[in-house]
């Protein structure tokens, strides 16, 4: 029986994630009807778009604290309940400064994260926790649902459906999530509760902001890119709403339901293999997508010849694909790190993490925006993302690879001997 009610919370808090997430996303594909409403240029849908990520990110660490406090089962109502109100007024909005001041308030669903991850970590033991928590994360998917979802409701009832949907979706999740979930195991109201000057005491151990660096890729650029790719398929190919946000899915779906298979194996691998793992398969994939088209003339003895040079379509579409997978992986692997190191006070690390790197999915559609207007080549937001990934590949093997074994047995502990050991 607790098995069973573990599974059905672990299952209602993750349809709570999935909602909230594809909420958290809705300007990614509302923006496009929008941009052409107002005549936005590049910096300033990046701007309309990462605005709700910035509230989002920045509510996740007191929202953290109060789940660990209060318990995550009356935080995600209340939070579900009341961003509904700011998400139904949207769709009345008609000007970028109403847009963004709306997009702050409804940024409130992005907290659902750090509520819902200390919530499910508690209902399981530590070696299944990695597992677990891959599950919830799983509710990322909500981004290639928004993708589903908001092209059919604009093309039939225009961008101003969307944000009504949503809202209804919103407390009808609250219903359903209040009726099948149960009381946090270990929190018995504020009281009980640690103070909040000893839940932040943790922020002071250099290893959490090791893991934003981390999560602020991942989980960054999975949300950053989750916004921008419907934008970029439809300015580059000249595809329609539908077709553009149905190719951005095939980046955000595997962005979310391979979360999971992270999580199982960090549990079994241990999350500095995975991690390691991830950088360089997302090092890859960017260094291909960010090779814009390019044509050439070549000067020979026969006259001038021309060549095209260009990432085929369908090269394109299975890079995403597999990029969206390392994303996961890497997001599932960064909290199985938090799980192991900080169970006490998971609600406040991961409160401060999920700031970090929702933070990094705030900033990045801005400079994606802003490159773009600036050189003019629609793949500069891929360059800019392997440019990161190439300073985080040199960071975590200074700090990382000198502790630990590379897909060793027992690949969590650390190595006693001082000197890096290397790989034959």
């Amino acid at each position: 029986m607790p098995g069973s009610r573990s599974t059905v919370v672990l299952l209602v808090t993750t349809l709570a994630f999935v909602v909230t997430f594809a909420v958290w996303m809705m300007f990614g594909v509302t923006g496009i009807p929008i941009r052409e409403q107002l005549g936005l240029n590049a910096t300033q849908f990046g701007l309309l778009t990462a605005t709700p990520v910035l509230s989002g990110s920045l509510l996740r660490l007191p929202f953290g604290i109060w789940a660990d406090r209060f318990g995550g089962r009356r935080v995600m109502l209340l939070l579900l309940v009341v961003s509904a109100l700011p998400v139904w007024l949207s769709s009345y909005a008609d000007q970028l400064w109403q847009f963004l001041l709306l997009g702050l308030a409804l940024g409130l669903v992005g907290a659902a994260f750090s509520v819902g991850m200390p919530y499910v970590a508690r209902f399981f033991p530590q070696e299944r926790r990695g597992f677990a928590m891959g599950v919830f994360g799983a509710g990322t998917v909500g981004a290639a649902v928004n993708m589903f979802v908001a092209p059919g409701l604009i093309a039939a009832y225009g961008w101003q459906a969307v944000p009504r949907v949503y809202a209804a979706a919103l407390l009808v999740t609250a219903a359903l999530f209040w009726l099948l979930s149960a009381p946090d195991p270990g929190v018995g109201g504020g009281r009980a509760a640690a103070s909040m000057h000893a839940q932040l005491a943790v922020l002071r151990d250099p290893r959490v902001w090791k893991y934003c660096q981390y999560y602020s890729i991942v989980f960054g650029g999975f949300t950053a890119l989750s916004i921008w790719l419907p934008r970029y398929f439809t300015t580059e190919y000249g595809l329609s709403i539908a077709m553009a946000s149905l190719l951005a899915a095939g980046f955000a779906l595997p962005g979310g339901l391979f979360r999971a298979l992270g999580g199982w194996l960090s549990d079994r691998h241990g999350a500095q293999s995975v991690t390691w793992w991830v950088l360089w398969v997302s090092w890859v994939c960017l260094f291909l997508l960010s090779y814009p088209k390019t044509e050439l003339v070549v000067h020979t003895i026969h006259g001038p010849q021309q060549f095209a040079i260009a990432v085929p379509f369908w090269l394109y579409t299975v890079l995403l694909f597999v990029l969206g997978i390392a994303f996961a992986c890497g997001m599932a692997s960064t909290f199985k790190y938090l799980g192991d190191d900080f169970p006490e006070s998971l609600g406040a690390v991961s409160g401060i993490v999920g700031m970090v790197g929702g933070l990094g999915g705030f900033l990045l559609p801005i400079m994606f925006g802003a490159i773009l207007d600036w050189i003019g080549i629609s793949s500069s937001c891929f360059m800019l993302m392997y440019g990161i990934i190439c300073v985080s590949l040199l960071l975590f093997y200074r700090t990382e690879i000198p502790r630990y074994p590379l897909l060793h047995e027992e690949a969590g502990k650390p190595v006693t001997a001082r000197r890096p050991t290397r790989r034959r």
